[in-house]
């Protein structure tokens, strides 16, 4: 899962992606409303954190703008101000919730599980297809018929649950790049052709039936069946 971080004040952005990384969530950080409107407009984020009081935009002003482009994105408020008024405003700015400084980590997590709940994340540990599953808890890659497993390590992980979530999709490089490195990461081709190879020889390993099967010049796909 990505998480956008929008907060200026760069020791507590800092503490709050070290805290979402420890939960194994890709985080991008950025320093500026301005900035936050634009990573936050790419759509590749699953939450976004906002503080209000930022440079170039205050948070107001970047949920009023990206709810006019329809971006729907669940946003989490974050503020030192306590104020009914400032909270009522942003949720009716379109925020989905709204925190004040200071807060305790575990209760952002929950929340931030709450957000993805009403997004309709897949909540379930097991994504399965075919004879194939993935258990998201223990990053664990499993056969039903021939009942060999190996682990994943996180890059690969969140290669795996991408495609195996949208079977017969064509994902691009691009999204790959974006969901899995981050909006600001210097990936490349090379590293998305290195973790495609690296799942196509452990689907082999455990008897999987399923493929990734590379679209020329559009992207790749996981189907069942082509083993």
């Amino acid at each position: 899962m990505n998480i956008l971080v929008v907060e200026d004040e760069k020791r507590l952005a800092d503490a709050l992606g070290q805290i979402l990384r420890e939960q194994k969530y890709m985080v991008d950080t950025v320093h500026t409303g301005t900035d936050g409107l634009a990573y936050a407009e790419s759509g590749i984020y699953d939450v976004v954190i906002l503080d209000v009081m930022l440079p170039g935009m205050n948070g107001f002003e970047v949920i009023s703008a990206l709810r006019k482009k329809k971006v729907s994105t669940p946003v989490i408020m974050l503020t030192a101000r306590s104020e009914l008024g400032d909270k009522i405003r942003g949720l009716d700015s379109g925020a989905d919730d709204y925190m004040t400084k200071p807060f305790e980590p575990g209760e952002l997590l929950a929340r931030i599980r709450v957000m993805t709940r009403r997004k309709g994340e897949i909540i379930s540990d097991e994504l399965v297809l075919s004879n194939t599953v993935y258990r998201a808890s223990s990053n664990e890659l499993f056969c039903s018929e021939t009942g060999k497993h190996l682990q994943l390590s996180n890059k690969e992980s969140e290669m795996l649950k991408l495609l195996i979530s949208n079977p017969g999709r064509i994902i691009s490089k691009e999204e790959l790049i974006t969901k899995i490195w981050g909006y600001d990461s210097e990936a490349g081709d090379n590293n998305v052709e290195a973790y495609i190879s690296f799942l196509r020889k452990k689907l082999h390993h455990i008897g999987s039936d399923c493929s990734v099967i590379t679209v020329k010049r559009l992207g790749y796909k996981l189907e069942a069946g082509n083993a």
